[in-house]
């Protein structure tokens, strides 16, 4: 009869007990946001006046870091080597000219991004001759001539908080020498 109210006793305290193990080994599933793919679109114009001159899109994605976590570079580079007399003992050296943006984005917990951008453009425009010395001409001044690119740059960083679907006119600036704007739109959608 003692053997019974033991077992009794035992089972019952299993029974209550058994409710409480097994709601603590249950993990409570934690409210994430889902991670995000963004489309950016960056758009670099050149304008003089009121004419608009050139206008350059580009477009790539993103993956948004979430929690705290930053992404990835997402790095795009569109462009071409130029021809550059390095002088007698310098020779012939290549620079790239064109388009760098480099990217990346975060989530908010607003539900916007943080987009970030580094942007660099450069550009050919004009020439100056430079006197060259002809190989075997000795010290005869001027015996050739090379036309030296004039390579003009723009470069900016900047982060922008933006919503789904959200353009920005971002940076505005004038070229010194030309007086010719160049002014950046950004655009920013998410992926579904």
């Amino acid at each position: 009869m003692n053997r019974k109210r033991f077992l009794a006793a035992i089972l019952g305290s299993v029974a209550l007990f058994a409710p409480r193990l097994s709601a603590q080994e249950t993990p409570k599933p934690e409210s994430k946001i889902p991670a995000s793919t963004l489309k950016i679109q960056v758009i670099f114009a050149e304008s003089q006046g009121e004419k608009k001159l050139t206008s350059l899109p580009y477009t790539f994605f993103v993956e948004a870091g979430q929690d705290g976590h930053s992404s990835p570079w997402t790095k795009l580079r569109m462009g071409s080597r130029v021809p550059v007399y390095g002088g007698k003992d310098g020779g012939m050296q290549y620079l790239d000219v064109g388009t760098n943006i480099d990217s990346r984005g975060f989530a908010t917990e607003s539900g916007k991004f943080d987009v970030v951008l580094n942007l660099e453009r450069s550009w050919v425009e004009g020439d100056v001759t430079v006197p060259v010395e002809k190989p075997g001409a000795g010290s005869v001044p001027n015996s050739g001539q090379f036309y030296q690119p004039i390579i003009r740059q723009f470069k900016t960083e900047l982060t922008l908080t933006m919503k789904d679907g959200q353009t920005i006119q971002t940076t505005q600036a004038p070229d010194p020498l030309s007086a010719k704007v160049w002014t950046i739109t950004v655009t920013m959608n998410v992926v579904k």
